[in-house]
């Protein structure tokens, strides 16, 4: 502190400005992160520090609660600071702000090939935006009576489906804004929908530990999978409509498990992932371009990212992204990118890399 106060009073206030800003760069170029391989046999091999990463400007002042890929350029995001937004990841610039919403942002979901999409928030509204329209909502959707946790759209983009912690999924008609279905289950708080591919069919996860399928024709139950013994958090469909995960709650191991389920005539359990040492709050599968064995990823409350072997249930590698905290979205950016999105350090750009094997690494932060 001494040798601070006699440099500056000995140097001039541009002097000490331009050693600040330098002493920064230093600064920023030091963070990094953990990452762990595994052998086979599950152990870990190494534990290594990674390059440092770029730092684009925020798109958020404050926690970020989910994240979604809106093409293969940009991503839309919300959070507690109750305002959605459009980013080009590639160029880490914010491309449009949506506000609207009164509280934080929950849940987003895009409609496929097009510039709209949806968000949802404790507000108990959900409303669509379009990126070259105004910044006004194009549609709302009112309906439900405490926050909104679920959305999902049609495979035709006609129909819009919400799910709420009233216990209550709602189906919409997008054209119209009007609600065309309603069904209530007792101790349903919904956590997370996912459209099936191709099909009439709803996946819905929720706080009583149980996976729904419902039918969108009437929205009626079509199948209960078994009952999990934590709170299923999110859940996934793959691209074939054949297989989907769902994330459980937990703490110091307990839980905090992913697992895939067969969505055709079996419906029964495939694999479990196990590793995470607190909530598994997402899991998307990834793109069969990235390696030569299907592979899912998870992200959790314990600050880690980890790839694993859809088939096996083997943890391939593990990021930890120390200093986030909890990591509470994921999405596909494209081939061979993900985006995570944090509670305390905004969105979190990945990269698969393939010059050591399957490795995945953080190569920007916004």
């Amino acid at each position: 502190m001494l040798l601070l106060r006699c440099h500056l009073k000995q140097a001039s206030p541009q002097k000490v400005l331009c050693r600040f800003c330098a002493a920064m760069g230093k600064l920023q170029s030091k963070l990094k992160h953990s990452t762990y391989r595994y052998s086979p046999d599950g152990f870990i091999e190494e534990r290594m520090q990674t390059k440092a990463f770029q730092q684009y400007s925020p798109a958020h002042v404050d926690a970020v609660s989910v994240v979604a890929a809106l093409n293969s350029d940009l991503c839309v995001s919300g959070g507690k600071d109750k305002t959605v937004v459009a980013y080009n990841w590639r160029t880490g610039h914010v491309v449009k702000r949506f506000k609207g919403h009164d509280r934080e942002i929950t849940k987003i979901a895009c409609i496929h090939k097009s510039n709209q999409f949806f968000s949802a928030s404790r507000d108990k509204m959900v409303m669509m935006w379009e990126l070259q329209g105004p910044s006004q909502p194009r549609q709302q959707f009112s309906g439900h009576a405490m926050v909104v946790t679920g959305l999902a759209v049609s495979p035709d983009s006609s129909q819009l489906c919400t799910g709420s912690r009233d216990n209550t999924l709602l189906l919409w008609d997008v054209g119209t804004g009007q609600c065309v279905e309603k069904a209530s289950v007792s101790r349903n708080l919904v956590t997370h929908l996912c459209w099936v591919p191709r099909e009439p069919y709803i996946l819905q996860t929720s706080e009583d530990k149980t996976i729904r399928l419902w039918d969108s024709r009437g929205l009626q139950i079509a199948h209960t999978f078994p009952t999990k013994q934590h709170i299923q958090t999110y859940c996934e469909v793959s691209e074939d409509g054949h297989r989907c995960i769902s994330c459980s709650s937990g703490f110091g191991g307990e839980g905090c498990e992913a697992t895939l389920w067969d969505l055709r005539q079996t419906r029964n359990r495939i694999c479990e992932y196990k590793g995470h040492f607190q909530t598994v709050a997402s899991c998307v599968f990834l793109p069969r371009a990235l390696a030569s064995m299907p592979v899912i990823a998870t992200s959790s409350h314990d600050c880690k990212v980890k790839i694993w072997n859809e088939d096996t249930g083997v943890c391939l590698f593990t990021l930890s992204l120390d200093g986030s905290g909890p990591l509470t979205s994921l999405a596909v950016a494209d081939t061979i990118s993900l985006l995570c999105a944090s509670f305390s350090r905004g969105i979190h750009l990945l990269r698969v890399d393939h010059s050591r094997g399957l490795e995945l690494r953080e190569v920007a932060a916004f």
